[in-house]
């Protein structure tokens, strides 16, 4: 089972969605979003004892978001996370990030 940090998301405005895979099936979890007024889509788990529908069209954007991450690792740089520094990690991530637009 994955460990999810509550002080994670609780460091930005609650989200109106959130999309995860079924790592992340977790009722603390689950419940934690609800209080915040998010919305969880994230599929339950082939054990659970009642699961629920899920949102297939809105689960299917989670692949867009995969295969962007997958594209920003192609680049060592980033993937080894040569700068320290926050903003010039975030500076790194949008210089390749405008070169992968601009190849497409």
């Amino acid at each position: 089972m994955v460990a999810v940090d509550p002080l994670l998301l609780d460091h930005h405005a609650p989200a109106a969605t959130v999309i995860a895979d079924k790592a992340y099936d977790a009722h603390r979890l689950r419940s934690g979003l609800a209080r915040k007024g998010s919305r969880a889509v994230i599929p339950f788990r082939s054990t659970a004892k009642a699961p629920q529908a899920l949102d297939r069209s809105l689960y299917a954007e989670r692949n867009l978001i995969e295969r962007a991450f997958n594209r920003l690792k192609d680049y060592r740089r980033l993937a080894t996370r040569f700068d320290k520094l926050a903003r010039n990690f975030a500076a790194t991530v949008a210089l390749i990030a405008l070169r992968i637009w601009y190849l497409i």
